[in-house]
């Protein structure tokens, strides 16, 4: 072919926009023709900025709703469609391969060696088989086990830019400030302040080239905190897969969880506590079937309550995790297994209270219980999302969520906040299989 290669990056504002940088931006066999946007409200419609696509791309590239992807590919003649999203069963992938083949183009899933970066500081990954499956609790515990051990950590967060592009290309967050200065969502924050929290310093954006060489200056480790189940960005001196026993058997169905598995170092199954044997014995035969010399770590998933006076006997609005139980397909989250552990008297069906986004949050996710997703990718989301919890006629408010919405939202009915940590029940801890790795810089 004497032109270059067309290409169309399917994504959902994170790893797109890392495949484009790393290989297809100064690459002269490819023009990238567009992205296509989903999984993520209101993130279509935009422009990858010229500022950041490059001296190739003097317009900056389109980024347009997939639901329009069969047109895209036949509009823009496109030679080669590229996945470049995450916690996709394995058929919707082929699903999606097979219509961009009918319309003419080829597919390709890209993996670690064009899409990876190297490091010259030792690097721990914390990935999973599913959004939701308890990453953020292991990368919290990883942390502060390395820091203890007398090492300087810097934590760099999966992707999440959801507004303004150049203003988002390298942040650094180390206090509740500069969430504010960044104009952080709900969805950020919740990864982002048990960090603050902690006393991590954490890096996130969209060039992660960048982020990575400014990381690299105030750290001798770094930490890769991953999203849904994304492989990392960065290769992995030691890598830490997340799996949950709630929905076994995931870890060999969804695109690239599986993945994750395959590649890990050391396996954690977490939410022992809450898993029926059956499932952990599937769990289990799945890591030694296809990694038998992945370290396994077994964890429960320890919850604690502020109050537990306002859920024992109440009529209680769960609030959860908004990845955890939408894209993550739980029907419920930490929230309600809070609920039902403390003798709540029931759950609150929020769906009749529901307004705006969030009442078409529940139409694209038929599969929620009695739940309310914490949704908040905008400023309009997060009122909806507000005005639905002042609406529901209950006792009181179970915050499920990382984060207390009660910085961000005023909440009438009396709230109880959970919390929840990793608490490991077999050896070796995963403190123990850290203080035995030995870490080399570059």
């Amino acid at each position: 072919m004497d032109r270059p290669v067309r290409t169309l990056i399917m994504g959902a504002a994170g790893r797109d926009f890392h495949n484009f940088n790393v290989y297809f931006r100064n690459n002269p066999n490819y023009e990238v023709v567009a992205f296509t946007a989903t999984q993520i409200p209101g993130i279509e419609d935009r422009t990858y900025p010229p500022s950041l696509a490059g001296e190739r791309y003097p317009n900056g590239i389109r980024i347009l709703p997939e639901v329009d992807l069969a047109r895209i590919i036949k509009e823009k003649d496109v030679d080669l469609t590229v996945l470049a999203y995450s916690d996709l069963p394995h058929d919707a992938v082929m699903q999606k391969a097979s219509l961009s083949l009918a319309c003419g183009s080829d597919f390709r899933l890209m993996g670690p060696k064009t899409t990876m970066i190297r490091s010259r500081l030792p690097t721990v990954s914390v990935c999973a088989v599913r959004t939701g499956a308890g990453k953020s609790t292991v990368s919290r515990a990883v942390a502060k086990s390395l820091k203890q051990a007398g090492h300087r950590v810097v934590v760099i967060r999966h992707p999440m830019p959801y507004g303004d592009l150049e203003k988002q290309v390298c942040e650094r967050f180390a206090s509740y400030e500069d969430m504010a200065k960044y104009e952080c969502t709900i969805e950020e924050r919740e990864e982002y302040e048990p960090h603050i929290d902690a006393g991590n310093i954490v890096y996130a954006g969209v060039d992660y080239e960048k982020i990575l060489r400014e990381a690299e200056k105030e750290a001798d480790i770094i930490l890769w905190d991953g999203g849904n189940n994304d492989l990392p960005f960065y290769v992995p001196d030691l890598q830490i897969v997340v799996l949950d026993p709630l929905r076994a058997g995931n870890e060999m169905t969804y695109y690239p969880g599986e993945v994750n598995l395959r590649m890990a170092d050391i396996a954690i199954i977490n939410k022992v506590d809450s898993a029926s044997r059956a499932n952990l014995k599937l769990v289990r035969e799945n890591i030694k079937r296809v990694n038998p010399n992945a370290k396994i770590v077994e964890a429960a998933s320890e919850i604690y309550l502020d109050d537990k006076s306002n859920v024992r006997g109440k009529r209680v609005l769960v609030v959860e995790d908004g990845p955890t139980v939408t894209h993550g397909e739980m029907r419920e989250g930490v929230g309600a297994i809070a609920a039902h552990r403390y003798k709540a008297k029931s759950l609150v069906n929020p769906r009749p209270y529901a307004i705006g986004s969030i009442k078409r949050t529940y139409e694209k996710y038929p599969h929620l219980g009695h739940v309310l997703p914490a949704m908040g990718y905008g400023d309009k989301q997060v009122r909806d999302l507000e005005s639905t919890i002042k609406a529901v006629k209950c006792d009181s408010v179970i915050l499920g969520t990382p984060i207390d919405l009660r910085r961000i939202m005023s909440i009438k009915q009396p709230a109880v906040r959970v919390r929840y940590e990793i608490r490991e029940t077999t050896k070796p801890t995963l403190d123990e299989l850290l203080k035995s790795h030995s870490f080399k810089s570059v």
